[in-house]
């Protein structure tokens, strides 16, 4: 018999392609989704699938009643809500979906005694951190984003400590891949350069670009979930990158030759680098997509932005506004 996988958030970026490694390893896949963030089109190549059912569920309005997570044997916990601006602007939201919505996907976990629950964490819980970054690191959020899902982590470890919960946790530091988030607030480096190249238009850098981010490949996230899922140890935390930073100007210069520079933003890091020893050790776990290979398929996808916002300089400041006024 099939095991049974659950992925909340699976209409985003990373749940999306995570669904497509699960059902081809032979799981049967329910997905929990409101598509406030996620896409439709994006798991429509699995939609006459006989292993998989999406479900249009809000993680805040679940309770023990719903039968959704009966006979699951993993649950990926990937639901939550993004970006830097708009958790500044409304940070009660935030934390409303990033921690009690994942407080609620606990307790359903707990009804139901599921066996392994992965938690996808973020790596902006470092704040400005000293590099390579080790899963011991001071935790020093920036910005409210960064602080609900830190707090929906500490919820994550409470289950386990209290419950005993078998649960593992992911820092992700900076996916990228076919799908990654095309619309919405701007912020996302390849969504915002791939649109400007399909439009002709000058790549807008941050500062004089030499900041540089430890970028991984989606289906290697992926990979790193089921690992963690399929491993027997559990109540570990795990950060998980190439361990390859990449300046942002060598990504821009991948794309395009035309280059204009914008001011440089408080509260961002000139580095992020993964420090994935323990991920690879424990989890048997490395990456293997190189980035010049992992940015010439994002290119050969280029169409798939056609309909992504265009920004310049002028709406960029506009929208980062909030950004200056309280970051430090």
């Amino acid at each position: 018999m099939s095991k049974v996988a659950l992925v909340t958030g699976g209409a985003g970026f990373i749940g999306s392609h995570l669904v497509d490694l699960l059902l081809q390893k032979g799981f049967f896949v329910k997905v929990i989704d409101n598509f406030l963030g996620g896409h439709k089109k994006n798991l429509a190549h699995n939609m006459q699938n006989k292993k998989f059912k999406l479900y249009d569920i809000d993680i805040r309005k679940l309770t023990i009643e719903n039968e959704v997570f009966k006979d699951v044997d993993f649950v990926f916990h990937l639901a939550g809500i993004g970006d830097i601006v708009p958790s500044i602007d409304n940070p009660i939201e935030y934390f409303d979906i990033n921690v009690q919505g994942t407080i609620r996907v606990l307790e359903c976990c707990r009804a139901f005694k599921i066996k392994k629950i992965i938690y996808a964490a973020s790596s902006s819980c470092y704040g400005i951190a000293s590099t390579p970054t080790d899963e011991d690191h001071i935790i020093q959020p920036q910005y409210p984003y960064a602080m609900s899902k830190y707090q929906g982590e500490q919820a994550v470890m409470h289950w386990h400590k209290v419950y005993n919960l078998p649960v593992n946790s992911i820092r992700i530091f900076n996916a990228y891949g076919p799908r990654v988030r095309t619309t919405g607030a701007y912020g996302a480096v390849f969504g915002v350069f791939l649109k400007q190249k399909l439009a002709a238009q000058p790549l807008t850098i941050v500062g004089d670009g030499s900041q540089s981010r430890d970028f991984l490949f989606v289906t290697d996230v992926a990979q790193a979930f089921l690992a963690a899922a399929e491993t027997n140890i559990s109540g570990n935390i795990f950060n998980l990158g190439a361990g390859d930073p990449r300046t942002i100007l060598s990504l821009a210069e991948m794309i395009s030759d035309d280059i204009i520079n914008i001011p440089k933003r408080p509260g961002e890091p000139d580095c992020t680098w993964a420090n994935i020893n323990k991920v690879s050790e424990l989890l048997n776990w490395r990456p293997t997509i190189k980035f010049e290979c992992g940015v010439k398929k994002m290119l050969n996808t280029i169409d798939d932005w056609k309909d992504a916002p265009l920004w310049d300089k002028k709406s960029i400041a506009h929208a980062t506004k909030t950004w200056f006024k309280y970051l430090r």
